[in-house]
């Protein structure tokens, strides 16, 4: 992260980070906005513990505990600074134009995936059996549609480990929003004079196929017009497990397992996470944005989930796409 950078994430927090309770280093000296800034960057981006955060500090445990969580409030309230889906025609235009420069594939405005973020519960947390997932480890859920630059778009926060994608994915904001017309519903393209494409996202095996929302072909006998639209289809997804790799690679915090988080504050930490995922992304321009190699995952351990619901419309518009392909 360049100085510049760090100062602008500075600006961002400054107003909610500096107007209640002064912090002090265990010497006694008073701890400057960028002290308490540095400290709450440190904790997220290494995801070392408290104590030795607070020993690397010269403050006590308690102090890199509340630092923290007011850093992530802060940053929690610029959200839509950052975070948010494209909100004019020409925002959506050009997170179309770099999707298109991946494969080919046209209109579409997004990737969507999920990640399990690993937690270690012991016998003593009451609802530690509702947090254990398919892989009977612990974890919770971020679901998130990226654009071409690895920048989150949206996000979903909060639900166990052991759920679906596809039932995540349904409960969303996002879903519901995308059934009611609200988002997904701009420009059509013609893919040729009779042929017209509405906007879309795509998505891995694990979700549904819908209108908006299209999946490779399963099954083993594909034509090659389907096997070539799979391979397009799964390289410009990969931007999402690019990103996920990326969040977790950068803010370590939520790429181990923590031990006994609080399960209504780890949300807004991975939120803020991703917001500061986006800044990095936004300012540091010259960033390689490739610098976390392809072969890293981010669900170690984690089998591939196949969802087989499929809607009529959304097998149309792959259609479509197949023919565009084809040439036909």
């Amino acid at each position: 992260m360049s100085r510049k950078t760090f100062d602008y994430i500075c600006s961002l927090v400054r107003d909610r980070m500096m107007s209640r309770t002064h912090y002090t280093f265990i010497n006694g000296n008073p701890m400057s906005l960028q002290d308490q800034v540095a400290l709450a960057l440190r904790r997220l981006g290494s995801g070392n513990s408290l104590i030795l955060t607070g020993d690397l500090f010269g403050v006590h445990h308690s102090t890199v505990s509340q630092v923290t969580w007011r850093f992530v409030e802060a940053i929690e309230e610029k959200r839509l600074l950052h975070l948010v889906w494209p909100s004019t025609e020409e925002e959506l235009a050009e997170v179309k134009c770099k999707f298109e420069k991946i494969r080919g594939l046209p209109n579409c405005c997004g990737a969507i995936d999920t990640t399990h973020i690993s937690m270690q519960l012991t016998s003593s947390d009451q609802d530690a059996n509702y947090w254990l997932d398919r892989k009977e480890k612990h974890s919770m859920i971020l679901q998130a549609i990226v654009d071409a630059d690895m920048r989150f778009l949206d996000i979903v926060a909060g639900w166990p480990g052991k759920l679906n994608e596809s039932t995540v994915h349904k409960s969303s904001n996002f879903f519901k929003k995308c059934q009611n017309g609200e988002i997904l519903n701009g420009s059509t393209i013609f893919l040729s004079e009779e042929t017209e494409l509405g906007e879309y996202i795509i998505g891995d095996q694990a979700f549904p196929l819908l209108p908006w929302l299209l999946t490779p072909y399963q099954g083993k006998k594909l034509s090659e017009r389907k096997i070539d639209f799979n391979k397009r289809l799964i390289a410009s997804q990969f931007v999402a497990h690019k990103a996920f790799v990326r969040l977790k690679e950068t803010w370590k915090m939520i790429k181990g397992d923590l031990w006994r988080p609080d399960k209504n504050k780890l949300p807004r930490i991975i939120l803020a996470c991703c917001i500061l995922h986006n800044i990095l992304i936004d300012k540091e321009k010259d960033e390689d944005l490739e610098q976390f190699p392809s072969i890293l995952l981010h669900d170690p351990g984690y089998k591939q989930e196949v969802c087989e619901a499929v809607d009529k419309n959304g097998s149309v518009g792959r259609d479509k796409l197949v023919k565009y392909f084809s040439g036909r």
